[in-house]
């Protein structure tokens, strides 16, 4: 049997492109995930994939990064495949784990997409380094400014004001009111 794996990581994002790929290499079965993070080997539409493999069959994904983005799961996975007696194939990278090798393309492979992934982190890391050294401020903008904080404290010292009224006039909801208010307290 040929069972067929496709996954996208986000809701917005369409599977078409790898079912149809699935089919053309005629699947007996498709199994897809929608909106999962390729870090996660628990996911409904791959635990059912690898659940209806037997020894012969052959696991199928339109590309490798589809089944994983973790190089250490994806090695065990694939060695767990491989006692099981299971083939896996990657259309886009072709690597066939039927011949020496297509498994030695695999970690080829594998090993190549987790140098990117380090370098892409790297990179990032260096980014907001030079960042903050030129002083930019990095992360969401607050949501309350520090007049809006010092009427909020007045507001309620004065208990003119209960907090979820104060909230609701300052758009935000209590949570963030009371967390603006305790970070603008100075420290003890």
């Amino acid at each position: 049997m040929i069972v067929g794996y496709a996954r996208v990581s986000t809701d917005e994002q369409k599977l078409d492109l790898q079912i149809r790929a699935l089919e053309n290499v005629k699947c007996d079965k498709i199994f897809t995930d929608h909106g999962r993070s390729g870090l996660d080997f628990g996911r409904a539409g791959l635990d059912g994939a690898l659940g209806s493999l037997k020894s012969g069959d052959t696991l199928i994904v339109w590309r490798l990064d589809r089944l994983g983005r973790s190089l250490p799961a994806l090695v065990v996975l694939m060695d767990q495949l491989g006692k099981r007696g299971v083939n896996f194939h990657s259309l886009t990278e072709n690597i066939n784990t039927t011949s020496s090798g297509g498994r030695l393309m695999f970690h080829m492979m594998a090993a190549l997409a987790e140098f990117e992934r380090s370098l892409i982190s790297e990179r990032t890391r260096a980014g907001l380094s030079a960042a903050r050294a030129r002083g930019c401020t990095l992360g969401r903008p607050r949501s309350l400014s520090p007049h809006q904080i010092a009427e909020a404290f007045e507001a309620i010292r004065e208990e003119k004001t209960q907090m979820q009224d104060i909230a609701e006039g300052l758009g935000v909801s209590v949570r963030t009111l009371r967390r603006s208010l305790r970070n603008a307290l100075p420290a003890r």
